[in-house]
C-alpha cells in the first residue's frame, strides 16, 4: 500500500502535469524538462522526484488516455462490423498520437523498450490493435498480411506527418486506411 501524497507534493505533481501539457503542446515531447519545472514554479529536483525520466512524465500525462483507447478497442471487438470498428479506433488513436509533436516517436520507442515507464501503456494499445486487426482480418475486411506492429507504426507515421501540416490528420488516416481495408472505403 502506498502512502498518500502530502498536499504540497500533490499540488506540485498536478502543477508539473499541467505545465507539461502546456509545454509539450507548444514545443513537443522533447521540450526541456527544466522549462516544464520552471513553468510549474518548482525546481528541477522536484520534477525528478515525481518523474525520474521523461517517459515517466509522459506515462503520467498520457496513461489515462492510452487506457481509455485500449478499453475502447476492447468494447469495439463485439460490434458487428470489424472493419468499421478498426477504422474508428485507428482514427481515435491517430488523433491521440498527433496530440504532441514527438509523441509518435516516443510511443514507438516505448514499444521496443520494456524498461520504459510508457512500455506497458503502449503495449496495451498494441495488443488492443492486434485484437481489432485480427477480427477485421477474419471478417475479410483488412489485408491478411498486415501485422499490428505495422499498423501502429503506419498510424504513428501518419500522426507525425499530420503534425507537420495541421488539419490533415483525417486525410492522412483516410489514405492509410484505404490502403489496408479490403472491398470498402475508409471514409466516414
Amino acid at each position: 500500500m502506498t502512502n498518500p501524497m502530502r498536499s504540497d507534493a500533490r499540488r506540485n505533481y498536478d502543477q508539473l502535469l499541467d505545465a507539461a501539457r502546456e509545454i509539450f503542446a507548444a514545443q513537443g515531447t522533447d521540450a526541456s524538462l527544466r522549462e516544464v519545472a520552471r513553468h510549474a514554479g518548482v525546481g528541477i529536483g522536484t520534477l525528478y522526484r515525481h518523474f525520474p525520466t521523461r517517459e515517466a512524465l509522459l506515462e503520467a500525462l498520457l496513461g489515462e488516455n492510452f487506457e481509455a483507447l485500449r478499453a475502447d478497442a476492447v468494447q469495439r471487438l463485439a460490434a458487428p462490423d470489424p472493419g468499421a470498428e478498426l477504422t474508428a479506433w485507428l482514427r481515435a488513436f491517430g488523433t491521440a498520437s498527433a496530440q504532441y509533436a514527438g509523441l509518435p516517436a516516443s510511443v514507438m520507442e516505448a514499444l521496443h523498450d520494456p524498461q520504459s515507464p510508457l512500455h506497458a501503456s503502449c503495449k496495451g494499445l498494441r495488443v488492443a490493435a492486434d485484437d481489432l486487426l485480427q477480427r477485421a482480418q477474419e471478417a475479410g475486411r483488412v489485408r491478411a498480411d498486415l501485422t499490428a506492429g505495422e499498423l501502429m507504426a503506419a498510424a504513428n507515421a501518419m500522426a507525425w506527418v499530420a503534425r507537420q501540416t495541421p488539419g490533415t490528420t483525417d486525410r492522412y488516416l483516410t489514405l492509410l486506411l484505404e490502403g489496408v481495408l479490403t472491398g470498402a472505403t475508409a471514409r466516414r
